[in-house]
């Protein structure tokens, strides 16, 4: 039995990565894709190499995510659900959840759960980045679509090795 280590790149040089957000709370969603496109452009990865597709809400992250998938080494999917005085969250949330991880499951590519989901806008905002205006994406280090592609970098180059050892 090999004991081959398997370890953390985030080099995103080669990698096509797709990166699919919701418009819906667009104030916190846009501040996620700016961090996760400057993720990507720390890890290396190339303009060209990178699509960038809008959906309406979280709910509909799934489906997109799973056609990209067919295309791309790695899907970074970024949205934003915040609780208000209905169930609505309960169902958007959970159902976001389920779906993206279906969707990565079924294609066996990374899709990399970038979907906040908070009690306040306030929370979804640090979340997003804080309050700084440093960059467009705020402080990168509270920026979870930040975190969110460099997971997704990585994840890609797990399977890719584990594919190759196959």
């Amino acid at each position: 039995m090999s004991s081959e280590k398997l370890t953390w790149n985030v080099d995103a040089t080669g990698l096509r990565v797709a990166v699919v957000v919701a418009r819906f709370n667009y104030e916190i969603t846009s501040r996620l894709l700016a961090g996760a496109l400057a993720a990507l452009k720390q890890a290396g990865a190339a303009d060209a190499d990178i699509k960038v597709v809008h959906v309406p809400g979280a709910f509909e992250l799934p489906v997109a995510a799973k056609a990209l998938a067919a295309s791309f080494d790695a899907v970074v999917a970024l949205g934003a659900v915040v609780r208000g005085d209905t169930p609505h969250f309960d169902y958007v949330a959970g159902e976001a959840a389920r779906g993206i991880q279906q969707a990565s499951l079924e294609t066996l590519k990374p899709i990399a759960f970038g979907v906040l989901t908070t009690e306040t806008m306030q929370q979804a905002l640090e979340r997003a980045g804080g309050t700084s205006t440093k960059t467009d994406a705020g402080d990168l280090t509270l920026n979870k679509g930040f975190d969110a592609a460099n997971t997704a970098i990585e994840m890609a180059h797990l399977l890719n090795g584990i594919r190759s050892k196959a």
